[in-house]
């Protein structure tokens, strides 16, 4: 049996002139490079006849890089109709676009698909999907045919009745149930000998690499160089501590492993770890030959030869990922300590030192930690983040380089162009849609939108009892399936489609043929909603419903960001009547449900965008509500939580409640946001625990008796000085050296720079580090702060303290109708104190 290759990226070689496959063998653990057989070239395309071109450009016949002319045949789904353009060849793609005198730039008005990268085009045309595993025929890459399992193909019989919608819901199913290897990877980290306060710059690379860590399944270690004449005693769990006396010779031997693994990971090193090493081994005398490492300006990111590099900053950055994939477990993923506290539970080591003064046992420990976190973001939950990258390569269709790197709207816009060219379509220039469909007809109620976006509807304040919330399944997917939204389809050209009107917008959607938009998005829809989400609930196997589960968490990435992308200029397909038209519907079906719900004599509390609070409804008007909206709207809508009681306070968004499963479940509310101090965050959770306990009204009234006393106790031990420090404190990290805060001087700033004030004092050597957490009070001195390590608790500005109080509890205390100024008076009034 032929070992399978797993498609992982593809790249232009311009020594030889072609397009180059790198596929991940399975058996042997390696790299394989197949260079391209078909002898493809890049293009444009242009809607000028070959004999205009040769009388109005004769500057493209004679441009040093031109090739050759073809007429092809495509369809201009703007338009609705099949034409014929000139197919301009070129031998490199320099020659078609990047240029000053390319030949986009000659035909400039006349070009389509010039802006396309080239390897993203060979992938296209070459029908190719990243991520899937092949075999290799004579050279050529042919796509194994993967056994679709017969539980999830049941659930697609089950859902889809057309032959040819049920070949294209098997063809996706393939796709995403193909094997995900297990790919053999290293995380690799450096430190540099800076000087305090001074961050290396990766271009100059002037300071010595004093330690390159690493970390795989099978081996980590720290190449570390030698500073004193100390011979330093090195151990640290079975790791390898190689001591160098040559920096020279450290580099040549991080090179040596980095090459040795087909997968290099970092965090950060496009930006500092790679590009710092390719400088510093050029200053130190190598030659380009032997560095590995490749700066590619056009792509943007460091390349390692022979491997696939991948940075790990990129991904964990992309919003997409942190709220879809992750949860929103971390806020931006701009440090390492960041994302791995949130994900792994374990951050990088604390030191109050310089890196540059640390003791070589300490250095070893805080660099081998940082390759370690690396290594283990992609490897917890049973490879999760690289089975997460391996099916996003898939459904977008780009390398594993471009897929890391780039956000949602690249890998929409991606899969959205590969989909064309399958279908032999033309992909629109941004101006010709524009023309065409660019108004919107409603208006934005949030500055800097361009129409009118989802519905929040007010709740009443107060408590509510046995409250069941109603769920949209993908709400946004699922208008653009069942309403059939697409850049080609909305304000389409048929004057028959202009009474299929969009509710609430001047806009009209085609009803003679199908968008490409509504076609995927409904599928991917369906097969997560109905396919593997159920699977993942209903399989017996356990790896099965990991997989499974994996599947629906790539897609959910996908279907959350569909919409959105159309109503963003930068985005290549550009079309605001489809984001328009999408938030329409989304409002007319919410509003359509909450009418219906009120004419059977449900209590609507409260709605936001997908979702409505139903107020303790009969069990049989519930069900008969869920089906009259299928039936209506084609839209699923099922019950997504069931409260004993929510609070709700005066503003959007906030609310919080017990779940019948006695989870407390809060929403927007300020006291879970990170930077409360712990005293406040403490009163906070104290009241919710309060809470949590009430099962009935009564229970619920003490509670609301004992929360009056619980904040009252707290203001005045404020107000006489009587909470430690450390419980008031904020704490902020250092995103960038002290010395760079020049315009505004940020009140954790301050306090850094007098906490290294007093470190000076003391004696104690080094700088404030960029990521460590800083520690303050707000005091009445004339900073307004004070660092914890220097401040006294009679310094502390009460009054603001207890401003914070109030902001924080102030949605939660109005919900219960507990008035703040009067417990600040001393007026508190229990049914203790009046019996």
């Amino acid at each position: 049996m032929k070992p399978l290759l797993y498609l992982l990226s593809v790249k232009y070689n311009g020594r030889d002139g072609k397009a180059h496959m790198y596929f991940y063998d399975e058996d042997t653990h390696t790299l394989v490079d197949v260079p391209d057989h078909t002898g493809h070239l890049p293009y444009l395309l242009t809607d000028l006849k070959p004999e205009e071109l040769i009388a109005q450009y004769p500057d493209v016949f004679t441009h040093k890089g031109f090739n050759r002319l073809e007429v092809v045949e495509k369809y201009d789904a703007l338009n609705d109709r099949w034409f014929l353009m000139t197919k301009v060849e070129a031998l490199d793609p320099l020659s078609i676009g990047g240029t000053q005198k390319s030949i986009r730039e000659i035909l400039r008005g006349h070009a389509w698909e010039a802006k396309i990268k080239y390897h993203h085009c060979y992938i296209y045309d070459a029908n190719l999907i990243p991520g899937m595993p092949y075999t290799l025929e004579n050279g050529k890459p042919k796509l194994v045919d993967t056994k679709v399992p017969e539980e999830i193909e049941k659930l697609i019989r089950d859902l889809v009745k057309e032959k040819r919608d049920l070949a294209e819901y098997l063809s996706w199913a393939q796709i995403l149930n193909a094997p995900i290897p297990r790919l053999r990877r290293v995380a690799i980290d450096i430190e540099v000998d800076s000087p305090p306060g001074i961050v290396p710059n990766p271009e100059k690379a002037d300071r010595a690499v004093i330690a390159v860590s690493y970390y795989s399944d099978d081996r980590k270690g720290v190449l570390l160089l030698k500073r004193s004449n100390d011979i330093p005693k090195l151990e640290q769990n079975d790791a390898e501590i190689t001591v160098f006396e040559n920096e020279k010779e450290l580099l040549q031997a991080a090179f040596k492993i980095m090459t040795s693994y087909p997968v290099v990971l970092t965090f950060n090193g496009d930006n500092f770890d790679l590009p710092y090493l390719l400088n510093r081994a050029l200053k130190l005398g190598l030659r380009e030959e032997e560095i590995p490492i490749e700066w590619s300006p056009r792509s943007d990111y460091a390349e390692i030869k022979g491997s696939i590099h991948i940075d790990l900053y990129k991904f964990f950055t992309n919003k997409s990922m942190r709220v879809y994939a992750f949860g929103n477990k971390y806020r931006e993923g701009r440090t390492l300590d960041e994302v791995s506290m949130a994900l792994l539970g374990i951050g990088k080591v604390k030191h109050e030192e310089a890196i540059s003064e640390m003791t070589p046992e300490r250095l070893v420990e805080y660099s081998l930690r940082d390759a370690e976190l690396t290594y283990k973001l992609t490897s917890f939950n049973n490879d999760l983040v690289m089975k997460l990258i391996i099916l996003m390569m898939r459904i977008s269709k780009l390398p594993i380089e471009d897929l890391t790197r780039h956000n949602i709207s690249a890998w929409i816009r991606n899969m959205l162009y590969y989909e064309h060219r399958q279908r032999g379509w033309l992909i629109p220039n941004l101006e010709d849609i524009l023309r065409l469909k660019g108004q919107t007809s409603t208006k934005a109620i949030i500055k800097g939108k361009k129409y009118l976006g989802a519905i929040v509807i007010n709740p009443k304040p107060g408590v509510y009892f046995n409250v069941v919330v109603v769920d949209f399944a993908s709400l946004y997917p699922s208008v653009i399936k069942t309403w059939n939204l697409s850049y080609e389809t909305v304000r389409c050209q048929h004057k028959e489609c202009m009474e299929n009107r969009v509710p609430g917008t001047n806009h009209w959607v085609c009803k003679k043929r199908r968008g490409l938009m509504s076609e995927i998005i409904g599928i991917l829809r369906d097969l997560r909603v109905y396919v593997y989400k159920k699977g993942a609930k209903s399989s017996k196997n356990e790896e099965e419903r990991q997989q499974y589960d994996v599947i629906q968490s790539a897609l959910k990435v996908f279907l959350n960001a569909s919409y959105g992308v159309f109503g963003s200029e930068a985005f290549p397909l550009y079309c605001p009547p489809v984001a328009e038209s999408t938030t329409a519907l989304g409002r007319y079906s919410i509003l359509k449900t909450m009418q219906k719900a009120v004419e059977m004599g449900i209590p609507v509390l409260y709605g936001d965008t997908d979702s409505l609070f139903l107020w303790n409804p009969p069990q049989e008007k519930l069900e008969e509500l869920l089906q009259n909206i299928l039936n209506e709207l084609q839209i699923d809508l099922s019950i997504d939580k069931e409260y004993l009681w929510v609070v709700f306070s005066k503003r959007k968004k906030n609310y919080l409640g017990l779940l019948k499963e006695r989870k407390v479940d809060i929403k927007g509310l300020t006291g879970k946001k990170r930077n409360t101090p712990d005293y406040i965050k403490n009163l906070f959770n104290e009241i919710v625990e309060d809470l949590s306990e009430a099962d009935n009204v009564s229970e619920f009234e003490k509670s609301v008796d004992k929360i009056r006393d619980l904040v009252f106790t707290a203001i005045q031990r404020l107000k006489k000085h009587e909470v430690p420090l450390d419980q008031l404190a904020f704490k902020v990290a250092l995103t960038k050296p002290l010395k760079e805060y020049t315009k505004t001087t940020p009140q954790h700033v301050k306090a850094a720079r007098q906490l290294l004030e007093y470190r000076s004092k003391l004696g104690i050597s080094g700088n404030v580090e960029v990521g460590e957490i800083i520690a303050y009070v707000k005091t009445r001195n004339k900073d307004g702060v004070k660092a914890v390590q220097v401040a006294r608790i009679d310094e502390v500005d009460n009054d603001k303290y207890i401003e914070i109080m109030r902001t924080t509890l102030q949605q939660i205390l109005d919900a219960l109708e507990i008035d703040f100024d009067d417990l600040l008076s001393g007026k508190v009034i229990t049914l203790e104190k009046l019996v």
